[in-house]
C-alpha cells in the first residue's frame, strides 16, 4: 500500500487519483477542462461566499486549514503553469519552425539563419504569454526564461515549488539566479540547495538570496570574478513613478558601496531624531538623501564609516575557492567584490605603515582585522577574538555580525534592537545564547505569537530559535553561515530487490568521493 502511495500518489481506488489518471488519459484538453471546473468553483466561492467566510471564534483553526491549503494549491499552480508555459513555448517554436521550412522548401536559399529564427519563434512566444498572463513582454520574457531552467534544470526547485516548500517568487528568483550558470552546474547548484531547504524554513528573501549566492559559488567557484565583472558593467541609476505624485529612486552599484550608503543615511537619522528631529526614520533618510545628492543645505559631512567584512583569508589571499564574503548591512558577497577594495587598506593594516600611508586621515581609514570562529559543521559565527572593549557593546555588535538581519520568520528587515529569546523579566540571562537581533516589529514577539524558544537538541547543530504562531504554525530560523558548511557524507544503504520501479519525489546524487570545492 506504502509503495502504491509512493508511486501514484494516492492509494488505488482513491477518487483523487481516478481524478489525475483521466487527466492522463484524456491529454492536455482533459487538463483544462478540469482547471475550467475547478476555477469556477473557486470564483464561486469567493464572489458570492454566503455563510461561508463569517467570523467565529471556534472556527480559528478551520480558517487555519483553509488558508494552508489555499497556500499549497497557489504553489502546486505555480509549478504545473512553469510546465504548462514551457509546452507552450516550444509547442509555438515549432510551429513557427515548421512553417519556415515549409514556406522555404523551394527555396532554400531564403530559408533565415537557424539562430535568428529560433530569436524570433521565441519573441513570439513570450508576446503570446504575456497577453495571456496580463505581464508586461519584458516581465514575460524573464519569467519564461525562468521557468524554462526550473522544468530542464532544476528538477529539486521544481519539487519543492510543487509541494509548498518555497514561494513561487523564491523558486523565480532562484532561478533567475541562476542564470550565467552550465546546465550541469545549474543542476549541482539545484542539489546544494535542496539540501539546505530544512534550514531554509524561516528564511526571508535576503536569507535566500545569500543561500543562492552560496550555491553559484558551490557549483562554479572559478566562475566568482567573471560574473561580477559582468554584472558591474550593468550600473544604472532608474526613476520610477510612484503614487500620489512620488518617485522611486534606485542605483545598481557594487555591494560594499550600497553597504556604506544604506549605514550612512541610517546614521545620520538616528542622529538628527536624537537632537529631536520628529520626523520619521525612513523619512530623514529620503530628505538627507535628496539634500545631499542636490548639493542643499542639509546635506551630510563626510565621514568616517566603520563597515563589519567578513571574509576567509582563503578567499581573502586566493582567488577561485568558492568562499562568499559577508557584508555588515548587506548580506553575502562574491569576494572578488572585496579582494580590491580591502587590498589597499590591509596591506597597510598588516605592513603597519606610518600614520600618513594612507592621506590626511591617517589611520582613520585602516582596516582592523578580528579573528572569527565558526562552526565546524554549520559554518555559523560562534565567537570572536577578544579587544578592550565594554562587553555590552561588543556582544551587542557580536549578534549583529552573526544574524545579520532580523531573526524574525521570513523578515529580512535590518536589526534595530538586540533581544532576549528567553525574556530577562522570566530568568532569561543576558548571553550569546539567548540572544538574537531583530526589527522593532518582531520585537514584539510575545505580543504576537505563542511562544519563541531556543531549540537545543543533540540533533541540531547551530543557533536555531523556534518561533510558534497563536495558531500552532511553527518556523525555525537561524544565522546565515558565515562560511559554506560541510556536508557530512552520505551512508551507502543497499536497496532491497523489488520488482517495482522505485519512484522518488527528489532525485539522489549517487556517493562520490568529490570534494565540496571541486566544480560540479
Amino acid at each position: 500500500m506504502f509503495e502504491s502511495v509512493r508511486e501514484n500518489g494516492a492509494a488505488p481506488g482513491d477518487p483523487h487519483q481516478a481524478l489525475v489518471d483521466a487527466v492522463h488519459a484524456g491529454g492536455v484538453a482533459a487538463l483544462a477542462a478540469a482547471l475550467g471546473d475547478q476555477g469556477f468553483m473557486l470564483r464561486e466561492l469567493a464572489l458570492r461566499p454566503r455563510e461561508l467566510f463569517v467570523p467565529d471564534e471556534a472556527l480559528g483553526g478551520a480558517y487555519t486549514n483553509v488558508v494552508g491549503m489555499i497556500h499549497e494549491l497557489r504553489s502546486a499552480m505555480d509549478a504545473l503553469e512553469a510546465r504548462a508555459v514551457v509546452a507552450l513555448a516550444e509547442s509555438l517554436i515549432r510551429e513557427r519552425q515548421a512553417e519556415a521550412r515549409a514556406h522555404t522548401a523551394h527555396e532554400s536559399d531564403q530559408a533565415p539563419p537557424p539562430k535568428k529564427l529560433l530569436r524570433e519563434a521565441a519573441n513570439e512566444a513570450a508576446r503570446e504569454v504575456s497577453m495571456l498572463t496580463r505581464k508586461s513582454p519584458a516581465s514575460a520574457s524573464h519569467s519564461l526564461a525562468s521557468q524554462r531552467r526550473l522544468v530542464a534544470d532544476m528538477p529539486e526547485m521544481l519539487t519543492a515549488l510543487a509541494t509548498a516548500q518555497i514561494t513561487s517568487t523564491v523558486a523565480h528568483r532562484t532561478a533567475r539566479s541562476f542564470a550565467p550558470l552550465s546546465p550541469a552546474q545549474r543542476t549541482a547548484a539545484d542539489r546544494y540547495l535542496c539540501e539546505r531547504l530544512p534550514d531554509l524554513d524561516g528564511a526571508g528573501s535576503e536569507t535566500w538570496n545569500g543561500a543562492t549566492a552560496a550555491a553559484i559559488a558551490a557549483a562554479d567557484p572559478a566562475g566568482q570574478g567573471r560574473r561580477h565583472r559582468r554584472a558591474m558593467q550593468e550600473r544604472h541609476v532608474t526613476l520610477r513613478r510612484a503614487e500620489h505624485g512620488m518617485a522611486t529612486i534606485s542605483a545598481r552599484v557594487s555591494a560594499l558601496d550600497g553597504a556604506k550608503i544604506r549605514k550612512r543615511l541610517s546614521l545620520e537619522a538616528e542622529r538628527l531624531r536624537a537632537a529631536g528631529d520628529r520626523r520619521g526614520h525612513q523619512a530623514i533618510q529620503a530628505d538627507t538623501f535628496v539634500d545631499t545628492l542636490l548639493g542643499q543645505e542639509e546635506a551630510m559631512v563626510p565621514t568616517t564609516l566603520d563597515i563589519g567584512v567578513m571574509i576567509t583569508d582563503r578567499a581573502l589571499l586566493h582567488p577561485g575557492t568558492g568562499d562568499l564574503a559577508q557584508i555588515e548591512g548587506y548580506g553575502t558577497a562574491p569576494a572578488e567584490v572585496l579582494r580590491e577594495e580591502l587590498r589597499g587598506p590591509c596591506g597597510a593594516a598588516l605592513a603597519q605603515q606610518d600614520e600618513n600611508a594612507m592621506g590626511p586621515d591617517g589611520p582613520a581609514l585602516g582596516a582592523v582585522l578580528r579573528r572569527l570562529f565558526t562552526h565546524p559543521r554549520t559554518g555559523e559565527l560562534v565567537a570572536v577574538e577578544s579587544r578592550a572593549r565594554a562587553f555590552p557593546a561588543a556582544l551587542a555588535k557580536f549578534i549583529r555580525w552573526r544574524d545579520q538581519v532580523c531573526r524574525g520568520p521570513h523578515c529580512d528587515a535590518p536589526i534595530r534592537q538586540i533581544d532576549h529569546i528567553r525574556p530577562h523579566a522570566s530568568g532569561g540571562h543576558t548571553c550569546l545564547d539567548n540572544g538574537q537581533g531583530l526589527c522593532a516589529h518582531c520585537n514584539g514577539k510575545e505580543q504576537q505569537t505563542r511562544s519563541v524558544r531556543r531549540v537545543e537538541s543533540t540533533g541540531a547543530d547551530g543557533h536555531i530559535v523556534e518561533w510558534t504562531s497563536r495558531a500552532g504554525t511553527r518556523r525555525l530560523t537561524r544565522p546565515r553561515a558565515l562560511i559554506r558548511p560541510q556536508a557530512p557524507p552520505r551512508p551507502v544503504i543497499p536497496a532491497a530487490p523489488s520488482r517495482r520501479r522505485p519512484v522518488h519525489r527528489r532525485r539522489r546524487r549517487p556517493p562520490s568521493t568529490r570534494s565540496p570545492d571541486t566544480p560540479a
